[in-house]
C-alpha cells in the first residue's frame, strides 16, 4: 500500500468547527460560537495536518502583531496517534509562530514535552466550575452591555492586559450570539469587562479584568444575573488570590488545572487585574 498523501494547510471555518468538536471529545467544552472569532483572529493560525485530504491532527498558532503568538487546539485524531503526525504538525506550528513569543496553556500530562520545545513554567491557570449558587445581585447603573460603539474603547482597556493588541479577535467575541458582554463604566471611567458565552456545556466566562477586586465581583454577578443553578466555568490566574476567592464566593470549586508557559521573553502581565482569562485556546 502507497504512503499516504500529507498535507498541512490552514483550517477553513468549517474545519475549525471540526476542531472544536474534537475539543469537545477531550472534554474542553468549547463555546457554541468560537470558531467565527477564533479563526478571525489569525486566519493562517489554525492548522491541519491532512492523510489523502482526510483531517488527522489539528494545532492553532494565532499570531498578534510581530511579538506575540499563542498555541493551543493541538490534537491529533485518536486513531492516528503515535504515528509522528503531531510532532510534524507541531512543528508547523511553531515555523508559523516565528521568532514570536509564543504562549499555551499545557495540561499537567504534557508540561514536560514542552519544555523540551522551550517552554518554561510561569503559573497555574486554574478552571473553577460548578453550578451557580446565591440570589441574583441587584442590577448595577455603572454595569453596560457592550455595543459596538464601546468596543473601541475596550480594545484600548485591553491591551493593558494582554501582550498584544486584538481588537479584529474582540469584535466578534464581544458580540456573543449565545452570551453577554458587560464593561463596568463609573463616571466616564472604564475599570473592567467580562465576557460570558454559551458552551456545549453550561457556559465560560472570560475574559474578567478588572481595576479592582470588587469591580469584578459586580462583572462576575452580573455576568451570571438569572442563571442560579445553570453550571458556569471561571479560568483563573492562581497568582490572583481574588479572583480565587470571587470563584469560591460563586460556589464555584477547582475542576481542571493548566501550566501558563512561554517560548521567549514571557510578557509581564498585571496578574492582580485578570479575574479570568480569556480562553485555553487563544489566552
Amino acid at each position: 500500500m502507497p504512503d499516504p498523501q500529507i498535507m498541512i494547510r490552514p483550517l477553513s471555518v468549517a474545519e475549525v468547527g471540526t476542531a472544536l468538536d474534537w475539543a469537545a471529545a477531550e472534554g474542553w467544552n468549547p463555546g457554541l460560537d468560537d470558531a467565527v472569532p477564533f479563526r478571525a483572529a489569525d486566519p493562517d493560525g489554525f492548522l491541519g495536518l491532512f492523510e489523502d485530504g482526510r483531517l488527522a491532527a489539528t494545532i492553532s498558532v494565532v499570531t498578534y502583531g510581530a511579538r506575540f503568538a499563542f498555541l493551543g487546539f493541538y490534537i491529533v485524531r485518536p486513531d492516528r496517534r503515535g504515528q509522528g503526525l503531531g510532532f510534524r504538525l507541531w512543528q508547523a506550528g511553531l515555523d508559523h509562530g516565528g521568532s514570536r513569543t509564543i504562549g499555551l496553556d499545557g495540561v499537567v500530562a504534557q508540561q514536560d514535552n514542552y519544555r523540551r520545545s522551550g517552554f518554561a513554567y510561569v503559573h497555574r491557570n486554574i478552571r473553577f466550575s460548578g453550578r451557580v449558587t446565591g440570589p441574583d445581585a441587584d442590577l448595577d447603573a455603572r454595569v453596560h452591555i457592550i455595543t459596538p460603539d464601546l468596543i473601541g474603547r475596550i480594545s484600548l482597556y485591553d491591551r493593558s492586559l494582554f501582550p498584544a493588541d486584538r481588537a479584529v479577535f474582540l469584535t466578534d467575541w464581544l458580540a456573543p450570539r449565545h452570551g453577554r458582554a458587560l464593561a463596568f463604566i463609573d463616571r466616564g471611567q472604564l475599570l473592567g469587562y467580562g465576557v460570558i458565552r454559551a458552551c456545549r456545556e453550561g457556559h465560560k466566562i472570560g475574559p474578567l479584568f478588572a481595576d479592582r477586586a470588587d469591580v469584578a465581583g459586580i462583572l462576575l454577578r452580573q455576568l451570571v444575573h438569572g442563571m442560579a443553578g445553570e453550571t458556569v466555568s471561571l479560568d483563573v490566574p492562581e497568582p490572583n488570590g481574588a479572583a480565587v476567592a470571587l470563584a469560591e464566593g460563586l460556589g464555584l470549586a477547582p475542576a481542571f488545572e493548566t501550566a501558563r508557559m512561554y517560548r521567549g521573553p514571557a510578557p509581564d502581565l498585571p496578574l492582580a487585574r485578570i479575574f479570568g482569562i480569556t480562553s485555553f485556546e487563544l489566552g
